[in-house]
């Protein structure tokens, strides 16, 4: 193995990282957000009440981390492919902490997606609010996404 081909190849781990982190990231999330709505549910139906299928967008909201994950990931492999493999400790770090970010977005949108199905599930009202709550977290998500592309 050449030494261009392992610098290629640390740029191509960081470009996976920024998918697979931001992916972790949504699994966490939505696996937060689908046990609190599972819950929520629960209460509902032991109350004979009924059952808010809109807890789905809490649940679902945590996802598009994975595609900021995937678009940051594909600009990475095309910098690469188009002979940037120079910057592979850029691509590396810009990958790994990028990812982080996405990831820790779509973490906590997840715990605020849970709060929300919970206080609808109980209340029936604030639906608006939650959703706000969850724009603004995911906001975090979009901002990291954006200035890595920026920053690479």
């Amino acid at each position: 193995m050449t030494a261009d081909m392992v610098i290629t190849a640390l740029g191509q781990v960081g470009a996976a990282a920024a998918l697979g982190l931001g992916a972790a990231g949504s699994a966490l999330g939505t696996g937060t957000a689908g046990m609190a709505a599972i819950g929520a549910w629960k209460k509902c139906f032991a109350q004979s009440k009924a059952a808010p299928f809109i807890l789905v967008t809490f649940i679902g909201a945590p996802m598009s981390q994975t595609i900021y994950g995937f678009i940051l990931m594909n600009n990475m492999l095309g910098r690469l492919a188009a002979g940037e493999a120079e910057n592979f400790g850029l691509m590396l770090g810009a990958g790994l902490l990028g990812g982080i970010g996405i990831g820790a977005s779509a973490w906590f949108q997840g715990k605020a997606g849970a709060a929300g199905a919970d206080a609808l599930a109980e209340t029936g009202q604030g639906f608006g609010n939650y959703l706000m709550t969850l724009g603004v977290v995911e906001t975090v998500a979009l901002l990291v996404m954006v200035f890595t592309l920026i920053s690479i």
